[in-house]
């Protein structure tokens, strides 16, 4: 396996034990695993989750759900507040799959009604205290309306509340992780009561990895959406969701500089190989990644006294203790765990396994491929 540019390296065991492991973890709950794709956006990492008995998976973007339903994916939910410029993908896919649509405003209806040729299910995204977007969950004027207008549809199914604790990814208490979530499905179940009257089947939905991962008994709720499980990070592992073994990609970036006398470590790896995800330190410096060492069997855990600790657009600079910093040489190849695993992937485009097989990556595909 030569690697001579920065290069994303995937830990296809690593992956495919956290699949397994979110998988299990649904089963005992009696969950429908929804698992959000946009970490991975793979059709080969796909598999893995079909092979698994996974059948309905979350996207953020119709383009990303056109690229699975090409590859034979039919119950996908589009998880972002719906297009409605869009449209006409949107027909082509309702046509072929079992769509689910994110619905925050009740004057995206209308556009819908007029516009769709299929049914498609429709989802109210309920804001329980990330206010990122979502309908308020106390605001039930507005919910009320919404529903009504969806009732009186030929072409939209509601199907169910829908939320994204997004404000776990502020945490690294357990504790914290657990009020979210329980005041989540409260507030979510609530809603069910209210208009259980009104249609006889209505879903809950939640999707996030720390959530998701921390919790070992989820009630309440009829379906999770966790993504980055699929790979994690060190985001993900300061919150509390995973262990380093857990953390399954890696970039690979060669060393194209020293600078003794600050004991620096250039690397040919920046911004648009890592992105801009920083973890702040106790000692006000920045973390952009961890170096850890590659072993016979994959990486090792991240190696003390070395660090990446700034990002320029294709630059990487690695600050190290004296005795870490004489360990490497211009030409060697140094290994990094992410920050934020979905960025990077994105911004990567491909994978490489530590098998040496290339795994394809949505964003590296031309348009003419969908």
């Amino acid at each position: 396996m030569k690697i001579t540019v920065p290069t994303l390296l995937l830990d296809k065991e690593k992956c495919q034990r956290n699949i397994r492991m979110m998988v299990e973890k649904a089963r005992r709950n009696n969950l429908r695993l929804r698992p959000h794709f946009k970490t991975h956006q793979s059709a080969q990492v796909g598999e893995w989750f079909r092979q698994e008995g996974v059948k309905t998976i979350t996207v953020s973007s119709v383009r990303m759900a056109r690229y699975f339903a090409n590859h034979g994916w039919t119950d996908i939910m589009v998880a972002i507040p719906v297009n409605v410029l869009e449209l006409e993908t949107i027909n082509e896919l309702a046509g072929r799959v079992r769509l689910h649509l994110i619905v925050v405003n009740e004057e995206v209806l209308p556009a819908l009604q007029q516009g769709l040729n299929h049914n498609v299910a429709v989802w109210l995204k309920i804001d329980t205290g990330y206010h990122r977007t979502g309908i308020p969950a106390t605001n039930y004027e507005t919910i009320d309306s919404t529903l009504q207008t969806i009732a009186a549809s030929g072409k939209l199914e509601f199907q169910g509340f829908m939320a994204h604790d997004g404000h776990t990814y502020k945490q690294t208490d357990p504790e914290a992780i657990r009020a979210i979530h329980k005041t989540t499905v409260e507030l979510l179940n609530q809603l069910r009561e209210r208009y259980r009257t009104q249609f006889q089947t209505i879903e809950l939905s939640i999707g996030d990895t720390p959530s998701c991962s921390i919790l070992e008994t989820i009630v309440g709720v009829d379906e999770i959406r966790p993504g980055n499980f699929v790979f994690y990070d060190l985001t993900q592992q300061h919150i509390g969701s995973n262990n380093y073994n857990q953390i399954a990609v890696c970039m690979a970036c060669p060393v194209i500089a020293k600078h003794p006398e600050r004991n620096e470590l250039i690397l040919y790896g920046g911004s648009v190989h890592f992105s801009k995800d920083v973890l702040p330190q106790p000692d006000g410096s920045n973390l952009f990644g961890r170096v850890v060492e590659m072993e016979l069997d994959g990486w090792s855990e991240p190696v003390e006294g070395i660090n990446l600790v700034s990002l320029s657009q294709e630059h990487g600079i690695v600050k190290a203790t004296p005795e870490q910093f004489v360990n490497y040489k211009v030409g060697d190849i140094m290994y990094i765990l992410p920050v934020h695993s979905c960025l990077t992937a994105d911004i990567m485009k491909s994978y490489l396994t530590l098998d040496g097989e290339r795994l394809e990556h949505l964003s590296g595909l031309p348009e003419s491929y969908l």
